[in-house]
């Protein structure tokens, strides 16, 4: 596990007169071991966030620091230990995985990369990775086409972790998925993050489902964060007009609604 501290993040786009900050001077920590959420509407900024965090998006300004090491100025060599901390899970697992390559070949290429371990010894991780995921060891011979999305999706945490991460950012890891589906992953994600001790950043735009897998929350409007505290007094007690507008957006916000949200999506 790691500390992130993201300290006045700031991302702009465009050029001239069309230029504006996708994201705004954003300051957040992710302590050792716990989840941080990131909710917003869509353009809100929050899935430019994740990608800078994770290296694929670069900044215009500010720092991104793994237990005080500023990852966005590494270079080379460094660049690839940053890959091996930080990794990334998508919202779409069909696009993320390659469709030409079975599961077995997916995760040993991340073994490959990251491990100086022999094929037998990636063999017995990657069967070690898909049991991790509650998926069976026969998954290895299937393609990304041959599943369904909750299986995909599974094959993608199985490919993140097989690096050994210290830190995840999950943008959007359910949006995709059936309702029934979702659940399944959400409770995965957590039984995950408190086995192996992970940091994570979980960016969604499901005030429930942050509410239930998150320590704190912050809330993103127009490229800032408007509202940080911990979840369940976020979506309880909301201190911001705009938080309160996410809120309101949700039928039947009460107590009682957002527990039996909390419960359609974990049971």
């Amino acid at each position: 596990m790691a500390e992130l501290t993201v300290d006045n993040l700031v991302v702009t786009f465009g050029h001239g007169t069309s230029q504006f900050n996708a994201v705004d001077g954003v300051s957040l920590t992710v302590p050792h071991g716990t989840v941080v959420g990131l909710v917003g509407e869509s353009g809100s900024g929050k899935s430019t966030v994740a990608r800078t965090i994770a290296g694929l998006q670069p900044a215009t300004a500010g720092s991104v620091q793994i237990d005080g090491v500023d990852i966005l100025r590494t270079r080379g060599a460094a660049r690839k230990a940053r890959a091996k901390q930080v990794q990334m899970i998508f919202q779409d697992p069909y696009s993320s995985l390659n469709p030409r390559m079975t599961v077995g070949e997916t995760i040993d290429e991340v073994l490959l990369t990251h491990t100086d371990a022999d094929r037998a010894s990636r063999l017995a991780s990657a069967k070690e990775l898909l049991e991790l995921v509650r998926l069976r060891t026969s998954a290895l011979e299937q393609y990304p086409s041959q599943m369904s999305g909750g299986m995909r999706q599974r094959v993608a945490i199985a490919r993140c972790l097989a690096a050994r991460p210290k830190l995840i950012v999950a943008d959007e890891i359910t949006s995709a998925l059936d309702a029934s589906v979702q659940g399944a992953v959400l409770n995965l994600m957590r039984d995950l993050q408190s086995e192996l001790e992970l940091s994570m950043v979980f960016i969604t735009h499901n005030l429930a489902a942050v509410r239930y897998i998150a320590d704190t929350t912050a809330v993103m409007s127009q490229g800032r964060i408007v509202e940080f505290g911990p979840s369940d007094e976020v979506v309880a007690n909301p201190q911001h007009p705009y938080t309160r507008t996410l809120i309101d957006a949700i039928p039947r916000i009460s107590n009682a609604g957002t527990d039996a949200l909390i419960n359609s999506i974990t049971e």
